[in-house]
């Protein structure tokens, strides 16, 4: 049960970052409320990533695509550990 509820947010955080990436490609509003609180949610774990990372002088930010990457291998390396149980 628990794990269950663990991958649901899980995945609803993936779905957060998605969104902050949309929002990256479209000019939005950077007051609003909605805006806010997607980059409250996720900067705190993109930021250390995207410190680590090259810059890749073409002002892409990759940070988001390493974190999915790396939630991927943690819910896959969860899942095969806690089978075996």
């Amino acid at each position: 049960m628990i794990l269950s509820v663990l991958f649901i947010l899980v995945k609803i955080y993936e779905v957060i970052i998605i969104i902050r990436v949309l929002f990256s490609w479209i000019q939005l509003d950077p007051d609003s409320l909605i805006v806010q609180w997607v980059y409250r949610l996720t900067e705190p774990v993109l930021y250390p990533i995207r410190r680590i990372l090259p810059g890749s002088g073409m002002g892409i930010d990759f940070s988001p695509l390493v974190v999915l990457l790396l939630i991927e291998l943690l819910k896959r390396f969860l899942y095969s550990s806690l089978n075996g149980f």
